[in-house]
């Protein structure tokens, strides 16, 4: 158990993301979330002073901002969490924060923030469908709203590469599905103790 417990992690976003229409709309809308979120933070001013932006291929700057503190937070947790998996979303996530930093440096604040505004409402509206009529439970975010934040770029990574066989190491899959299932049977019995 803890920070970095991938089977606990993993097993508390499953249970709540078990219906497979809800997972395809997260695979959809989730990563889109992360590289708006980011579009936005490039206009923070740079957590480190003292070294200069980097000038990218089209001449936008690739500024130490707040998207770049969270870029490193989310992937130095990844690889924590899976060595492999981690590895890859840390390097989708640091893709993200390279090219949103470029899109947002060529649209500028005025523009930006618009365009991020747009996504962000169309991506939410989607991951709310999908828990609202396909899943028919809150998402994650109201139970533990660090935790769903931080865990849902990976969780629609990790079920993406467990379509193709991934798993971390052997019995992965049947652990966290039994963890799920309690979970979820778990909350189940709430709900029916409020409806008596």
């Amino acid at each position: 158990m803890g920070l970095v417990d991938l089977e606990k992690h993993f097993a508390f976003y499953g249970a709540y993301h078990s219906n497979p229409l809800n997972i395809f709309i997260h695979m959809v809308f989730v990563w889109p979330i992360f590289f708006t979120a980011l579009m936005l933070f490039y206009f923070t001013p740079s957590v480190l002073k003292t070294v200069p932006p980097i000038v990218l291929w089209d001449h936008s700057l690739l500024v130490f901002n707040f998207g770049f503190l969270f870029t490193l937070i989310y992937a130095l947790f990844y690889v924590a969490l899976d060595k492999k998996a981690g590895s890859l979303a840390a390097l989708l996530c640091f893709a993200c924060w390279v090219f949103s930093s470029s899109i947002a440096y060529r649209l500028g604040y005025s523009l930006a923030w618009k365009v991020v505004l747009a996504a962000q409402l169309f991506c939410w509206t989607g991951q709310f469908i999908g828990h609202g009529v396909f899943e028919n439970r809150a998402p994650a975010l109201l139970d533990n709203l660090t935790q769903a934040f931080l865990m849902a770029p990976f969780f629609v990574l990790f079920e993406a590469l467990s379509f193709f066989g991934y798993e971390p190491y052997p019995g992965f899959h049947a652990r966290v599905k039994t963890r799920i299932d309690s979970e979820i049977k778990e909350w189940q019995d709430k709900k029916q103790k409020k409806v008596y």
